[in-house]
């Protein structure tokens, strides 16, 4: 009978330590809370000071997107740049990814002032890219959602960048 119990019980054992299993392998494919809604496939840092040293440790630029979460143009935005594969594709594999819901204190975040949405380049010799603009002269890092084929342009130029200048 002892030896009865003690199968039974290793046989729960096994069984709930599978599901346990399951349940964190199920956890891990969960949409990562930092996307916000950006990308869930994207691998994002959490901090402009990440962002900057792994632009720096993997030779890629660092893409820092301005956003709040109750502002329409924002979400507008996302939901565009969610969509657009080439976009999520690069995002994912050129580039180090950071969005923000606040301000850093680099200045050179907010050249011509700390609107949202704008979105801006750290090259990886931590250089604030501010020569990588939008399409409007009033709000230099501003993008709308039908200017997601301007800001493609604009990724692909930082990685040209990268390459021609370090």
């Amino acid at each position: 009978i002892m030896l009865h119990s003690t199968l039974a019980l290793s046989l729960l054992l096994i069984a709930v330590s599978s599901n346990l299993a399951m349940a964190i392998k199920k956890e891990k494919r969960a949409p990562q809370t930092l996307s916000r809604g950006w990308g869930d496939e994207i691998t994002w840092v959490q901090t402009y000071e990440e962002g900057l040293y792994r632009a720096k440790k993997s030779n890629k630029p660092l893409m820092v997107i301005h956003h709040l979460e109750d502002c329409q143009y924002c979400q507008a935005l996302k939901k565009a740049f969610a969509e657009n594969e080439e976009i999520q594709e690069m995002a994912q594999n050129n580039f180090v990814m950071l969005n923000l819901m606040h301000e850093t204190t680099d200045k050179n975040l907010s050249p011509d002032g700390q609107y949202v949405p704008r979105i801006m380049f750290v090259d990886p010799s931590l250089t604030v890219r501010a020569d990588i603009t939008g399409r409007y002269s009033n709000r230099l890092y501003t993008y709308e959602p039908q200017d997601m084929p301007f800001l493609i342009e604009n990724m692909k130029k930082a990685l040209r960048l990268i390459q021609t200048e370090l």
